[in-house]
């Protein structure tokens, strides 16, 4: 909230109190970059959701969880609207204004109320008692380098108000004046008569914090209100008898809020069109969620984490290929960015825990928070925890603390930014707990991860070595050839077990240089190493994960979950914190990572993410893998490792559209000369609109299995492009288990006859019936590359497939053709068994496979029939198939009887008992899902 006047010439008849709003109007208006991955415009009064306010002592409010416990209905029902924190206090005096303070932690949603009550009185619609309302940043105040006066300071950020009589100071008009302070924690205000002079004349000259200081004493025009927003550390700078009303701001504390809230953000639309029905379900999940007293809801009473929540909600349901690009580690770097952005430890803190001898003065509080909280989160990724008890809270964040003023900064860094991360855990307790031990959480799961990845890639998880590397460096390069003088620097400040490592430092510079950047091998490794995890292969994939861990898990976990963490969100976050767009935000907290780091783990990493990539991968892994690539951004590294890969399995992964644009954006980076073998996107549920988002990633391979996906007549057409496209390459294309129909299957031939590339082609079980099989058999007449075609499963009957043997006989190139599981008598049978026969004329001899029997023969094909029916019988209709296992059983059993031959007839038997068994895997699947419905 940093409002600054452009200083453009205006009429002078202009009322400047209404200039004034209208530029006050602009500037709030105005949302940060942030919100620019909802993919609308927002306007801060469709956003807003009032938070709780409570009139409430300080005293009160001074542990955390207690007052969110405290809340109760009475609460709920005396709470503040911002129309009446300036009411009458009973007590204060009448002819001077009022100084409220309104507190609360961090993310509870101060900056957002004043925004909304600024906007409200440009419009009229609150606090009409001021005439005019001043608004201020305390960060911007505490960077003014040189002494201004009140009118001085108003003027610098307000042109438009440099002769405005109400801050003349003149009679009582100041009245009509309030001053909106925000964010009083970022100054350092002293109260003290001895240190800060009095001064009632707004034209003097003096530091910012002095004119706070004679504001709230009511020296400095009097009649004036003042609204100054804190965090709770803050709160005794500001002694009890010049504060009128202490309000506390307490967020979201019961899930209404917290859905109206949601709502504002999912539901909205800037040209008012209904939500989309995935939209108001994915509300409903969350919904439920919230009132399950999860973790989730608990996090969810700071508005800031509800930000944090549907951020990645969005992210995770709402990208598509017109969103501008994100990442998750993006999100989670701006998140930390809008609540702690510009933000130092205040000058002599000593903090204890990690770098506790080292003067943190001036240094980055998000830095700090890297070196403790993140030294946290990894000790809990290492040993797969995510409980933490007070103990090791004090182990790791408070360290060894001494003295008055590093316990004080302690206690400020505790209530103003521990309590943001931890909250206590609301879930029951585990085996080998104490039950009446309060166990600590990050407030959302994934920020674990994400502050152990920070923790892991600023180095800060060093050896002893690496620790005192710097410093033995500088001590080396100011010492003379002298050994006597080296080892005096030397001993000052290392241990004397690993002096000689350093005297050989010094006579060998290029072991020095090994053990230098061995940290960034290290972090290297440790990605690569984790994103492999083996017994982390039952977890879902990253992204579900994710989702889960905000929208709740339908039903109890496998025990298997329960006994171990999952963290493979961790190596991810490490891949994006390294991406130029995060450096960059990173930096702005204080957590600078310098680009020949990156450049050497980046080196590292490389080797070893080729190597262990040419390794066999399960789907989910690999989905893994392609959102690693995508968090890292960095287009020349992810060519370089698709190079090595020559498929791609997502089979059975559950895509979205967040994982389809993943995809499309990780391939895209692969020149174009490089095909994968195969692309498998089977059972991957996919539909018309996930298609258009994969869009010309399909291109990227020699082999695309669509099979088993949700894909209908209105898929077609971009199919029908696809293969039509001039960068086309598909030899083989699986459709089989999607119900194109008659109507869509018709549209998708079309191509086939401008198509050069297609060799095989299955569409089994479309639904394409005899009039998709005669229009394949008239397409078929323009094709001159096919070499196989499977049209099993699709009720066609004896016509129209003698027709379309017959086109396939004419055919210059098609060699095999699949007709099993359709509707053929065996006079059909025997006629496409004749057919296939002969070659005569310009007609060749084709494959048919129609049944396991040809006649009194068994089929040479029969296996591969009777293996393909047994991969999908679970899938496929259920009485059809066993249908037609009987009619092979039936079939087998006449040509058993027809042979005179021994070994021919001890064939048919295993070839039934075969049939037999398929058949008993069927019925006993049936058996095992109507129990599942049962239950």
């Amino acid at each position: 909230m940093r409002p600054f006047s452009s200083g453009t010439s205006n009429p002078v008849h202009a009322d400047p109190i209404l200039l004034h709003k209208q530029k006050l109007t602009q500037w709030f208006s105005h949302l940060p970059k942030e919100e620019k991955q909802f993919g609308v415009l927002f306007s801060p009064e469709s956003m807003h959701v009032d938070p709780l306010i409570l009139e409430r002592n300080p005293k009160e409010s001074q542990n955390v969880d207690t007052w969110m416990k405290d809340v109760g209905v009475n609460d709920y029902q005396s709470s503040l609207t911002t129309e009446q924190l300036f009411d009458p206090v009973p007590g204060s005096y009448t002819d001077r204004g009022h100084n409220v303070v309104l507190y609360g932690s961090v993310g509870t949603g101060k900056s957002m109320v004043v925004r909304k009550l600024v906007l409200d009185w440009c419009r009229g619609s609150a606090l009409s008692q001021f005439e005019l309302v001043i608004p201020f940043s305390c960060e911007d105040l505490s960077l003014l380098g040189r002494p201004a006066s009140l009118r001085q300071l108003v003027r610098r950020k307000y042109l438009h108000l440099r002769d405005t009589p109400l801050l003349s100071g003149e009679g009582a008009l100041a009245r009509q004046v309030l001053f909106i302070f925000n964010g009083m924690e970022q100054m350092k205000l002293d109260f003290r008569l001895s240190t800060t002079e009095l001064c009632a004349d707004p034209d003097e000259p003096l530091p910012a914090g002095t004119i706070l200081v004679n504001l709230f004493r009511k020296y400095l025009l009097p009649e004036a209100s003042i609204l100054v927003t804190t965090r709770l550390s803050a709160l005794d700078r500001i002694p009890g008898k010049y504060v009128n009303r202490y309000v506390q701001i307490c967020g979201f504390n019961n899930p209404d809020q917290q859905r109206a809230y949601f709502t504002s953000r999912l539901l909205h639309h800037a040209s008012g069109e209904q939500p989309s029905q995935e939209a108001e379900a994915l509300l409903r999940m969350l919904y439920l969620n919230l009132q399950s007293e999860s973790q989730l809801a608990a996090a969810c009473f700071l508005p800031s984490y509800c930000w944090l929540t549907c951020a990645t909600l969005h992210f995770l349901h709402f990208t598509d290929a017109k969103a501008p690009i994100r990442t998750l580690t993006g999100i989670y770097t701006s998140f930390l960015r809008l609540n702690f952005g510009g933000e130092v430890l205040e000058a002599s803190s000593r903090l204890g825990g990690a770098g506790g001898s080292e003067d943190q003065q001036g240094s980055s509080l998000m830095y700090y928070v890297a070196q403790t909280v993140g030294k946290l989160a990894f000790d809990g990724v290492n040993y797969k925890r995510t409980c933490f008890s007070e103990e090791e809270l004090e182990q790791w964040i408070g360290g060894k603390t001494k003295t008055d003023e590093e316990l004080r900064q302690l206690a400020v860094f505790q209530t103003d930014v521990l309590d943001f991360f931890l909250v206590p855990y609301v879930g029951s307790s585990r085996p080998g707990e104490d039950v009446g031990e309060t166990r600590y959480v990050f407030a959302i799961p994934a920020m674990q991860e994400y502050l152990a990845a920070l923790y892991v890639v600023l180095g800060e998880n060093k050896t002893v070595l690496e620790k005192l590397g710097k410093q033995a460096s500088e001590a080396i390069g100011q010492a003379s050839e002298d050994l006597t003088s080296l080892l005096n620097i030397l001993s000052k400040f290392l241990p004397l077990r690993i002096f000689a490592i350093f005297n050989l430092l010094k006579m060998f510079p290029s072991l020095y240089r090994r053990v230098s950047g061995h940290g960034k091998g290290r972090i290297a490794r440790t990605m690569a190493a984790e994103m492999f995890r083996k017994e982390d292969q039952f977890n879902a994939d990253v992204l579900d994960q994710v989702e889960q861990s905000v929208l709740g898990v339908q039903g109890p976990l496998p025990q298997e979950r329960q006994e171990k963490e999952a963290f493979e969100l961790y190596p991810v976050f490490m891949g994006g914190l390294l991406s130029y767009g995060n450096r960059v935000l990173l930096d702005q907290l204080g957590c600078t990572i310098k680009s020949t780091a990156v450049a050497q783990i980046t080196s590292t990493l490389k080797k070893n993410l080729v190597k262990e990539s040419q390794k066999h991968q399960p789907p989910e892994e690999m989905m893994d893998l392609l959102f690693f690539l995508y968090e890292f951004q960095n287009p020349r590294f992810t060519a370089e490792v698709l190079g090595s890969l020559k498929a791609i399995s997502l089979a059975r992964v559950r895509m979205t559209p967040l994982k389809c644009y993943v995809l499309r954006c990780v391939l895209s980076c692969a020149p174009s000369k490089h095909l994968l073998k195969e692309l498998d996107l089977s059972s991957c549920h996919l539909t018309k609109d996930l298609l258009e988002t994969l869009g010309p990633s399909l291109l990227r391979a020699r082999s695309l299995n669509l099979q088993f996906n949700n894909l209908g007549p209105d898929a077609c057409p971009q199919l029908k492009e696809l293969l039509l496209d001039s960068r086309c390459q598909i030899r083989t294309l699986r459709l089989c288990d999607n119900s194109l129909l008659e109507p869509g299957v018709s549209c998708l031939l079309e191509a086939l006859s401008e198509n050069r590339s297609l060799r095989h082609l299955s569409l089994m079980h479309t639904g394409m019936g005899d009039g998709g099989a005669r229009e394949l058999a008239a397409r078929l007449r323009d094709n001159k590359g096919l070499e196989e075609l499977n049209v099993a499963y699709n009720a066609i009957g004896d016509s129209a497939a003698v027709q379309l043997v017959d086109t396939c006989r004419e055919h210059p190139t098609i060699n095999t053709v699949h007709l099993y599981l359709n509707q053929l008598s065996e006079a059909g049978k025997q006629s496409l068994h004749a057919r296939a026969q002969r070659g005569e004329g310009p007609s060749r001899r084709v494959k048919v496979l129609a049944s396991v029997t040809e006649g009194g023969e068994l089929s040479e094909d029969w296996h591969p029939i009777l293996g393909i029916i047994r991969q999908n019988c679970t899938s496929w209709e259920r009485p059809r198939v066993r249908e037609q296992l009987l009619l092979f059983l039936r079939d087998l059993e006449g040509g058993r009887r027809q042979t005179r031959s021994l070994a021919k007839k001890l064939y048919f038997r295993r070839v039934e008992r075969d049939v037999k068994q398929t058949l008993r895997m069927l019925e006993e699947h049936s058996i095992a899902v109507l129990k599942g419905c049962t239950n």
